[in-house]
């Protein structure tokens, strides 16, 4: 839940009601969003 509420600025009252599921999805794409894109030089 804390990687949401850093990458998305979402209070913790905004992530109490979501199932784990929902919790889940949101996390993949904060990890996207947070994660540094692969040099294609490598």
């Amino acid at each position: 839940m804390a990687d949401l509420a850093v990458v998305f600025h979402w209070p913790p009252d905004a992530l109490s009601g979501m199932s784990l599921e929902e919790l889940g999805r949101w996390w993949a794409k904060a990890r996207a969003r947070a994660a540094p894109a692969e040099d294609a030089d490598g």
